[in-house]
């Protein structure tokens, strides 16, 4: 035991002095005067807002994406104890002292920095030449688009660091397959692979088309690998299942643990409930909670309820009514029962109040005990404060004239007899005997006579023509019977929201007893995978409406980049701030591609004539660094002709990272395969040389509108206008 102490404990490490530098560099320029400007940066507006509900614990919904990302800002807000106190209305409004700007813009200059060290390393797994890798990490070094895009409280450079770390871990992983599998360090890059994803995939949906393609790689070799003879049936097996795990179950637990960790930090009520249903709201702390406190779980006949469309979109609305009428006719000439309107009201009103009755009994109170409503029984629901009866009848609607018009019935002695009876169904029931239950039961109501839904028809209404009720309705949504022949809609379920157990016969005391809180206690918890799913499908179907951006633009103006956009402006010294590219490296980017395509079809059909120009070996490298790069470059930019939203330049910058990439392999390629004698590589390099050097010059030309600073002059502002779709702004002398 002595002896081992004779001898000095001794640790050796290999250091790549490339990398280090590299990540320096990166670090330096993402991270110099990173709280400048000290304002609100284009979409900093638009995160800042969730930032500040993050560290006031208030629920949100963000149709844009998963809230990874979000929850990466925040934690920057965090750490920067920053207290969520900051009004973010306009972009380019000075921050206040409690905000820690610094801190804000951190993480994403720390992702953007580091994607310099994995476009190196990308390259070096590919097989490519250390010289190759430094030259695609340099020219991400000096790209001004990502160097603005990461300096700043937004997420792009966080989505490309996620995308690369999963490219860098899947090849480091299929590099290691070779001679070391099921190592430890064969695992830790797999598993790091479905991690990757999983966090690109969480801070934005774009992150899906690189786990596709990722997927897709990883199902190819995993194909050739069934016909290697010299792996029995247990290995393939085992290797299956490591890769669903790593690759499958991982990334879907990560994606779920994701919302898990943001619903419970925003367990308070917000501006955002209303898009939620009813027992969603219930669950979180303020808001309907407050309000619901205390209610019957049960509808029983006598229940005094307020009804909730459950479709809440495109604004949440209670089935409504008041003492006016329908016109005797409307504009168009058609007439109406002119019976006592019946609408959706998008505000909590004592006029949403309806009571529960049984049709064979005249008492509008509970009985004791309560006799609970079961899906299939038979209702009337009585207006709480004018007593009359929700009616429909063949008479069309004043929107919809297709559909029947729905109303409280009024007795004028002619030949239009009451309709009143309606049939509960609950959709969302387990067994056919279930109880309709405050909050939690979905249901709907099927006329007896006329087998009309109920359906708040205002939605369609809007969506279709702009426009709700008119004066006499008072703008509010429309509501009609709707046939059953022509399908569910969420426009036909409701829920009760609020609930009370009448307890007075008498018109005024029942007035005052439906503001009056009732005792008994309704357990509104909902599970995780029920607010997930809710949350989840709102993310996806919720969509703000498109409207035209100064600076929008469509995906086919990113390849050549013939447009910018201005994302801050000082107004005294007009500095300035713009997403702009670096020129050289756009054009490079679509040659490169385009020789990549020449190039490989040219192969192609050689090879088809049995003529092999270049190695086996080295035809297998082009086509895999062909694979990762033009195939992240096509994945992550074609779908953007198929989508239907305002799009931006910063949405292309995922697919050129790619396609930057791919210029040092095709310069290599060029250099080892096509320059045969010495004096052609010589002139290549030099061209090479040459290249990067203007590639160099471009980039410290537009640094002044990368970084803000220094200020230019109207004329050096002008001369910086290469194109003239570019908008850049000078102020008037």
């Amino acid at each position: 035991m002595l002896g081992l102490l004779k001898n000095p404990v001794v640790v050796t490490a290999e250091i790549n002095m490339n990398l280090v530098a590299l990540t320096v560099i990166g670090l330096i320029s993402r991270l110099w005067g990173l709280s400048y400007p000290r304002a609100v940066v284009f979409d900093e507006v638009y995160y800042g807002q969730f930032v500040s509900l993050y560290m006031k614990r208030i629920f949100f919904v963000d149709d844009s994406g998963p809230p990874f990302g979000h929850m990466l800002l925040a934690l920057g807000g965090y750490l920067g104890g920053f207290d969520g106190n900051f009004l973010w209305n306009r972009i380019g409004a000075e921050y206040s002292t409690n905000v820690p700007v610094w801190s804000l813009r951190l993480l994403p200059a720390l992702a953007g920095a580091l994607c310099v060290p994995l476009g190196y390393q990308i390259l070096v797994e590919l097989q490519f030449s250390h010289c190759a890798a430094l030259g695609a990490a340099l020219l991400i070094l000096l790209e001004n688009s990502l160097i603005t895009q990461s300096r700043f409280m937004l997420l792009e450079s966080i989505l490309i660091f996620f995308i690369l770390l999963a490219v860098l871990s899947y090849l480091k992983f299929y590099n290691l397959q070779r001679h070391s599998s099921f190592s430890g360090s064969w695992w830790f890059w797999l598993l790091l692979t479905g991690v990757a994803c999983s966090c690109a995939v969480g801070v934005k949906y774009m992150g899906l088309f690189t786990y596709m393609l990722l997927l897709s790689v990883a199902g190819l070799h995993f194909w050739h690998m069934i016909g290697d003879q010299n792996l029995s049936n247990v290995s393939l097996m085992c290797h299956f299942l490591a890769r669903g795990l790593a690759l499958i179950v991982i990334p879907v637990a990560m994606y779920l643990s994701f919302f898990y960790v943001h619903l419970t930090l925003l367990y308070r009520s917000g501006p955002h409930d209303q898009i939620m249903t009813s027992a969603f709201q219930a669950s979180l702390e303020g808001g309907l909670a407050r309000i619901t406190q205390g209610q019957p779980l049960e509808v029983a006949y006598g229940s005094q309820i307020t009804l909730r469309n459950v479709l809440g979109k495109p604004m949440q609305c209670w089935l409504h009514s008041h003492t006016n009428t329908y016109p005797i006719r409307y504009e168009n000439g058609r007439g109406s029962s002119h019976q006592q309107q019946v609408t959706c009201y998008p505000f909590k009103d004592v006029n949403n109040w309806w009571i529960v009755k049984d049709p064979g009994m005249q008492q509008l109170v509970v009985s004791n005990p309560p006799r609970p409503v079961r899906h299939g029984h038979i209702v009337q629901l009585v207006h709480g404060i004018t007593t009359r009866y929700l009616n429909t009848h063949d008479v069309a609607a004043p929107l919809s004239p297709h559909s029947q018009e729905v109303s409280c019935y009024i007795d004028y002695n002619i030949s239009m007899p009451a309709q009143n009876l309606w049939r509960v169904e609950i959709v969302n029931r387990e067994s056919d005997t279930d109880v309709w239950k405050t909050i939690l039961s979905e249901v709907r109501f099927v006329h007896l006579n006329t087998s009309a839904v109920l359906k708040a028809s205002g939605f369609m209404v809007i969506w279709l023509y702009g426009a709700s009720l008119p004066e006499w309705g008072y703008r509010q949504l429309e509501v009609v019977g709707e046939k059953l022949s022509k399908g569910y809609h969420q426009s036909m379920v409701w829920n009760v929201e609020e609930h009370r157990y009448g307890k007075s016969q008498e018109q005024k005391e029942r007035e005052v007893e439906l503001h009056s809180p009732t005792q008994m206690d309704i357990s509104k918890n909902l599970s995780f995978m029920a607010k997930f799913t809710e949350l989840q499908w709102k993310i996806l179907t919720l969509k703000n409406e498109d409207t035209e951006h100064k600076y929008s633009s469509s995906a086919l103006d990113w390849i050549t980049m013939d447009t910018n956009i201005a994302y801050w402006f000082h107004p005294t010294s007009g500095a300035q701030i713009h997403l702009l590219g670096n020129v050289v490296t756009w054009a490079s980017a679509n040659v490169a591609a385009l020789a990549y395509g020449c190039l490989s079809l040219w192969y192609l059909i050689r090879r088809r004539r049995k003529i092999y120009d270049i190695p086996e070996d080295v035809w297998q490298l082009w086509v895999s660094a062909g694979g990762i790069c033009v195939g992240g470059w096509a994945v992550n930019y074609l779908p953007f002709f198929l989508m239907e939203k305002t799009l931006f330049l910063y949405h292309y910058l995922p697919a050129l990272t790619f396609q930057i990439l791919l210029i040092p392999i095709v310069l290599q390629h060029l250099s080892n395969h096509l320059c045969r004698s010495l004096l052609l590589k010589s002139m290549f390099s030099a061209l090479i040389v040459a290249w990067f050097s203007s590639v160099y010059l471009v980039y410290r030309t537009f640094s002044p509108v990368t970084y803000g600073q220094p200020s230019l002059s109207a004329t050096e502002l002008k001369d910086l206008r290469w194109k003239d779709s570019w908008n850049i702004l000078i102020q008037k002398q």
